[in-house]
């Protein structure tokens, strides 16, 4: 919460935004909403999208990029079930999501699952676990359990690489959660494709870094 060009930050992203479409290699990806018109930049209107997390006391910043085509972002979903569905009824709207969409998201893909309280609050997890490192196991051995019976189910539905069938549909599920609100149980799918460009880079306050998610890479 102390990293000196916090203030500037929004800013920084969205000239380096600009920069990298201008020189390559990001594709012409912004249309703004209702003007129907391709900025041309990869910004616009509360593009690019910023999600922030406040780290208490610390003066550096870890910053996650990620770059979804449409096609992975179409399976998005999320919705608020009845307590008494449970964690069937998580497991059933996940199924049932890829079984309708997953094939248009160019599989075999990586799945984020979110569980809270509300179809918001569940959407953002879902997009936070797609984030995780594809090897990545829940630290909650129920949650835990939840993926690996998700990846076995989503597999079984035989949808194969880019859908010319085949048993490997998905490279992982991941899944985060709150504590929810005992009425309801909020549940989101968010899926990443073959590619599954992202990266997560650490930036110290005198402006060293260290790239976390590709070590050999130099800037």
């Amino acid at each position: 919460s102390s990293f000196p060009l916090l203030g500037e930050l929004e800013s920084i992203l969205e000239g380096a935004t600009i920069g990298a479409t201008e020189i390559g290699p990001l594709r012409h990806n912004a249309v703004e909403a209702f003007v129907e018109k391709n900025t041309g930049t990869n910004t616009g209107s509360k593009i690019p999208w910023l999600d922030w997390e406040i780290l208490p006391g610390k003066d550096h910043v870890i910053i996650d990029v990620y770059m979804a085509g449409g096609g992975c972002t179409l399976p998005g979903a999320s919705t608020v079930l009845m307590p008494g569905q449970g964690y069937e009824g998580v497991a059933e709207f996940v199924l049932d999501v890829m079984t309708s969409r997953g094939l248009n998201a160019c599989p075999p893909l990586l799945v984020g699952v979110g569980v809270s309280t509300s179809a918001e609050t569940a959407a953002r997890l879902s997009k936070k676990a797609i984030l995780k490192p594809v090897t990545a196991r829940n630290t909650n051995e129920q949650a835990a359990l939840l993926e690996e019976l998700l990846a076995e189910g989503i597999n079984d539905l035989g949808i194969g690489p880019q859908g010319l069938t085949g048993d490997n549909t998905v490279m992982g599920v991941n899944i985060e959660w709150s504590a929810r609100h005992p009425s309801t149980i909020g549940v989101a799918v968010s899926t990443g494709c073959w590619a599954h460009r992202r990266g997560q880079i650490k930036i110290n306050a005198d402006l060293s870094y260290e790239i976390i998610s590709h070590q050999d890479v130099k800037l």
